[in-house]
């Protein structure tokens, strides 16, 4: 099926008139309650309207979609940037109920990175790695949830490139902190639905400017990825008013452990000078003040 989402609820109006009865109910369902379809199952959406398992995954074929994980994924890209918060308290209500918080949360999230496993472009990572250790100056811009992403990022990259800046809100506009922003230099832009506008609008600047982009976001329909030199795909799948940033922190972690390998050299000697710093100033807590290893 063509792979332009938007066009899906038309596909289904069209398709309307010569669907089986069990298969119209479901039909009408997703029409008037497609942000809570995209979350349901093939069977807990056959038990809302009344029809079996097998008539949901019947109705997914008759869309042209291989099965139902497939039209479930089109509904999921459909609406994961136009919920609101308010929608996304009352899916979690409905899915995540509070005697089963962890286990439903910490399962979506294994899914997630099981899924970013699947869907990452190796080649996309490796230049990535090789634009950050080769650029002048690597900006890193975050906003709202993965302001904790950028800043996780910025502080472990400035550690062992020492040329890394956090785009932030702040006393100076964000694209005055870019202003000698050059072709030499790399954006990170770092964004997840619903996606910060000021992000995507750092990242048209930046191409601008003719520098490299790489963009760490949910999907290739992602604005951040339409602006992007190279995409890194981490899914952030949740039905809740949370967003899940497991997996985009773990494909964050492998970026920056991959710049640890390419300059390890370097990196060896400024820990080792860390070290001495965080010691004589006494930055951590040790259980044996003889013993500084732990």
């Amino acid at each position: 099926m063509d792979n332009n989402n938007l066009d899906l609820m038309r596909t289904i109006q069209l398709k309307f008139p010569r669907l089986s009865k069990g298969q119209k109910l479901i039909a009408e369902y997703i029409l008037k309650h497609y942000d809570k379809a995209a979350f349901m199952t093939a069977a807990k959406l056959g038990s809302s309207v009344g029809v079996s398992e097998s008539t949901v995954v019947r109705f997914a074929n008759e869309l042209d979609y291989a099965g139902y994980p497939e039209l479930q994924k089109a509904l999921q890209e459909l609406i994961k940037n136009k919920l609101t918060t308010v929608q996304r308290i009352e899916l979690s209500n409905d899915f995540i109920s509070q005697d089963n918080a962890l286990k439903g949360v910490l399962k979506s999230d294994i899914e997630n990175i099981r899924a970013t496993l699947e869907k990452i472009n190796y080649s996309a990572f490796e230049n990535s790695v090789d634009s950050i250790v080769n650029a002048k100056k690597i900006y890193i811009v975050g906003l709202r949830s993965s302001t904790a992403l950028a800043d996780f990022l910025g502080f472990y990259l400035n550690l062992i490139l020492d040329n890394v800046k956090i785009v932030s809100y702040g006393m100076s506009d964000i694209f005055e902190q870019m202003l000698n922003l050059s072709q030499d230099d790399c954006v990170i832009g770092i964004g997840f639905p619903r996606y910060a506008m000021r992000t995507v609008e750092v990242l048209t600047f930046a191409k601008s400017r003719n520098a490299d982009v790489i963009a760490i976001t949910d999907s290739v329909l992602s604005p951040l990825a339409a602006r992007a030199d190279y995409t890194l795909i981490a899914e952030s799948n949740m039905a809740s008013f949370v967003d899940s940033l497991v997996a985009p922190l773990s494909v964050i972690n492998a970026l920056i452990i991959a710049v640890g390998l390419r300059t390890k050299d370097k990196i060896s000697q400024t820990f080792n000078d860390l070290e001495g710093i965080w010691q004589e100033y006494q930055i951590y807590s040790y259980k044996n003040k003889e013993d500084n290893k732990f």
